[in-house]
């Protein structure tokens, strides 16, 4: 039998096709959690440090109303998975907190057990301190349960129920079997183990919730792109799944992300924990700063970027397409990575306000199926265009590169050749015994740093023309970089989300340009 409830929570075509399955919305479940929060928990830092947790009006309406209040024909929750993405100082962490104590004590589920999971001990901490404080702020709480920060555990004896903290460094996680299961941060966890081990532990409760809660990312292999991308989906229409639960708050790709109106469309919590200040300086920040832009477009506007730290503006690479090669003269950069993907040779040929650049690439002819169905490179297609030189094998054969080299060096005149000194060694010596000069060039901060700043001061200068390669574009759009506790940069292969290698190359080639006596000393290179 059909049950009468309020029409404004049938939000969306879910929604709608929820109600032909028999879901209903029962507000006094939804208003269960509500007053629970604000009855028994109080923050516990910052300004509202000691004062009641009332939910703000997103977070009634959108999360915990539709997200405890929608209810199946047989009387339990409709929703068994839910995604959250919304942008940092948004209030996550304090509200993962109030969901994993109500889900501990007040959801009738005896012997509970409710896990928050994080990338690493840290992470789960902070969600664990904040439940450990509201439960130490409320003489009701302290008295019904035992908090052991030793072992990140609150314990509710009278239920044999248990909230515990969980990282990807906890060895043993088989066996759980959890009520409640809340990913904190998603977007940190580098592999899928911890999600894989996790997910099935709840099918033996009547009516489990996992609930995932993150900021946006940058890698689209990850579990979290995963899980982001089935939330579009299914919020858009184009899966149906009524006990999957989206919500995300983010500015669109082709927002201005220097607009007020766009900050405040993509935090929920604008003018209450975000700042306007604070966020008007961050910004400002980015736009000085092309290493910072991404971090700023992430964290504080929920897009997802293409990589970690964005170190090179797409649209500024874009601006230094034209090439002048009205010189011979160049200095090379070789970056061989492996011998299973793809090499590098960029020439840097100095002129009066910086570089032009030449780029030419290799990779072997048995791997590049693979790479275009597995991470979607279009290397075949490059290879069509002649931006990519396929060599038989599946490794790369550094004959063909040495030969190349040779070849280039009757057209150019090479100065010298920038190698990796950990690289490639053999192929170091041939290209010596070939008369060409060979620099050892280490990939460290000492030995980075500068070349990169000179790189990175030519492309933001609009003075390090490339070509318009689209091999060394796709390249440039994936590097992240790295900077230590001095000041130092360097490119990381670590962290970029693809390969980088023509990036690497063009800096090296840069590096040993700017170190010949015509040019500024800046010390040894390895």
């Amino acid at each position: 039998m059909a049950r009468e409830f309020d029409s404004k929570w049938i939000r969306t075509d879910a929604d709608k096709i929820a109600v032909s399955h028999g879901c209903w919305f029962d507000e006094y479940s939804a208003m269960h959690v509500k007053n629970f929060i604000a009855r028994f928990l109080r923050h516990s830092k910052g300004e509202w440090a000691g004062q009641p947790f009332e939910l703000q009006a997103w977070q009634w309406d959108q999360l915990i109303a539709p997200l405890f209040g929608w209810m199946r024909d047989d009387g339990t929750r409709r929703y068994r998975r839910a995604y959250v993405e919304v942008p940092k100082k948004n209030g996550k962490s304090t509200l993962c907190s109030a969901i994993s104590l109500y889900m501990l004590m007040m959801d009738g589920e005896p012997g509970a057990e409710v896990y928050n999971a994080a990338a690493d001990r840290d992470q789960a901490s902070i969600v664990f301190n904040e439940a450990a404080n509201m439960v130490e702020a409320s003489m009701a709480l302290a008295s019904r349960l035992d908090v052991l920060r030793s072992t990140k555990r609150i314990v509710y004896t009278k239920e044999s129920a248990v909230y515990r903290a969980l990282s990807a460094e906890v060895p043993t996680k088989e066996g759980i079997n959890w009520h409640c299961l809340i990913f904190d941060e998603l977007h940190a966890q580098r592999t899928r183990e911890l999600w894989d081990t996790l997910a099935y532990g709840g099918a033996a409760r009547r009516q489990p919730l996992s609930l995932a809660i993150t900021t946006a990312g940058y890698d689209r292999h990850s579990i979290c792109w995963e899980q982001h991308d089935y939330a579009l989906k299914v919020r858009d229409g184009i899966i149906e799944d009524d006990a999957f639960f989206p919500l995300i708050y983010a500015a669109a790709d082709d927002d201005d992300w220097k607009s007020e109106q766009v900050w405040r469309a993509a935090n929920p919590s604008y003018g209450v924990t975000v700042k306007a200040d604070s966020l008007a300086a961050d910004c400002r920040e980015a736009q000085q700063s092309p290493g910072k832009e991404n971090a700023f477009r992430r964290y504080r506007l929920n897009q997802w970027t293409e990589q970690d730290v964005r170190w090179i503006p797409i649209e500024k690479w874009d601006t230094c397409e034209i090439p002048y090669f009205n010189t011979t003269e160049c200095f090379a950069g070789l970056d061989l990575a492996n011998t299973i993907d793809i090499s590098a040779l960029v020439l840097a040929f100095p002129v009066e306000d910086g570089y032009d650049l030449r780029s030419f690439f290799w990779v072997p002819q048995e791997n590049v199926k693979l790479r275009e169905v597995r991470d979607r490179v279009p290397y075949a297609v490059w290879i069509r265009e002649g931006l990519i030189k396929p060599t038989e094998g599946t490794g790369i054969d550094y004959a063909v590169i040495r030969n190349d080299i040779r070849e280039l060096a009757e057209q150019y005149h090479m100065r010298s050749i920038a190698i990796d000194r950990w690289n490639a060694t053999q192929l170091a010596q041939e290209l010596q015994g070939d008369g060409f000069e060979v620099v050892m060039f280490g990939q460290g901060y000492s030995s980075m740093s500068a070349a990169a700043k000179e790189f990175e001061r030519h492309v933001i200068g609009g003075t390090l023309r490339h070509g318009g390669n689209k091999v060394l574009r796709w390249m440039a759009s994936n590097v992240v970089r790295e900077q230590d506790a001095a000041g130092n940069i360097k490119p990381s292969k670590a962290k970029s989300a693809e390969k980088i290698d023509g990036i690497v190359a063009a800096i090296m080639a840069i590096g040993v340009a700017s170190a010949t006596p015509a040019g500024p000393q800046w010390g040894v290179l390895v």
